[in-house]
């Protein structure tokens, strides 16, 4: 299996010290998202997934294309937020993992020039281990999310992603009807919208502009993340299904999964090293990681966690 990209997430090394807390049972609440993230309902269809085009990264296991066959079901139109989150904290009084871990990985370029030095990632300078980041925190203890409610949640790893689901009685979408969702009804273009990055001018994604990691332009509007409903929603009335934010799905990753030439329904592996990421986020840009288009894969730990990872709900029909 390929290691884990950490231009995309970077992965907390298994030894972290917990302190010997104990995760929180969460029990179901049931209809608890906010009237923001409503979800959208699929019908059941085929469609060709993934792609053999020489921009992808073979390593990652996007090709060969493949028939899959996948069942009813409704996905949040957006990325659940800050403000979605905070309501499942107060009412379950649940931690996450960065705040019991006690540090989250934040992206360089968004700490102040007097942040006292922090460690870095060694493949990936650009990422800093930030003691006291986590959700409330994006870019360490001297931040917050005021005025930030409606931007997707960050610093969630896919256990505090799962125990939300948990709550909200939803899921996290497989990895397959996230990219049926992501694509919107379109077949075997590269973005939700069609092949063109920048149609006529018009950004429709949070990406990174400019000269990565030393110079952002923020052409496209933004430094770090945007509203979970920026940018113009795809041919299914979901928004931000590409750039903003890396969104957790269920399955376990593996590059080899998807040579089958047909699937019906697909859960992915049986056990795994790491979870399957999608959508590429705000700090992807073609020079390292073009992995903002729809049939991109990645993958992580289930409890790393980092400033640019969230996710996105599903429920079964």
């Amino acid at each position: 299996m390929s290691e884990p990209k950490p231009c995309c997430g970077p992965v907390r090394p298994a030894s972290s010290d917990t302190n010997g807390d104990e995760r929180n049972d969460i029990g179901s609440r049931g209809g608890m998202l906010s009237a923001q993230h409503r979800m959208v309902r699929l019908t059941e269809t085929r469609f060709a997934m993934g792609c053999d085009d020489v921009i992808s990264y073979p390593s990652d296991g996007e090709g060969p294309v493949h028939d899959v066959q996948i069942g009813e079901f409704e996905i949040g139109a957006c990325a659940i937020s800050n403000d979605d989150f905070a309501a499942f904290v107060d009412h379950s009084g649940f931690v996450t993992d960065a705040e019991r871990f006690g540090w989250s990985f934040v992206f360089g370029g968004l700490l102040p020039d007097d942040f006292e030095d922090t460690a870095a990632v060694a493949a990936a300078p650009w990422w800093r281990q930030v003691f006291a980041s986590d959700w409330r925190h994006p870019e360490g203890p001297q931040s917050d999310v005021d005025g930030r409610g409606d931007h997707p949640v960050i610093h969630v790893t896919h256990a505090d992603a799962v125990a939300f689901c948990t709550w909200a009685d939803v899921r996290l979408p497989t990895e397959a009807e996230w990219e049926y969702a992501s694509r919107g009804g379109l077949d075997q273009k590269l973005f939700p919208w069609g092949d063109d990055l920048v149609p006529d001018d018009r950004h429709r994604m949070n990406v990174w502009q400019g000269s990565f990691p030393a110079e952002n332009t923020a052409d496209d509007g933004y430094v770090g993340t945007a509203a979970v409903a920026t940018f113009e929603p795809n041919g299914f009335g979901l928004y931000n299904m590409c750039g903003n934010v890396w969104e957790w799905c269920s399955d376990w990753f593996d590059p080899t999964y998807y040579e089958r030439s047909e699937l019906t329904n697909p859960q992915g592996p049986d056990e795994g090293e790491m979870v399957v990421m999608r959508g590429g986020s705000y700090l992807c840009h073609e020079s390292y990681c073009r992995r903002y288009r729809v049939a991109a894969r990645s993958g992580n730990t289930v409890d790393s966690s980092a400033g640019n990872i969230g996710f996105r709900v599903a429920r079964s029909i």
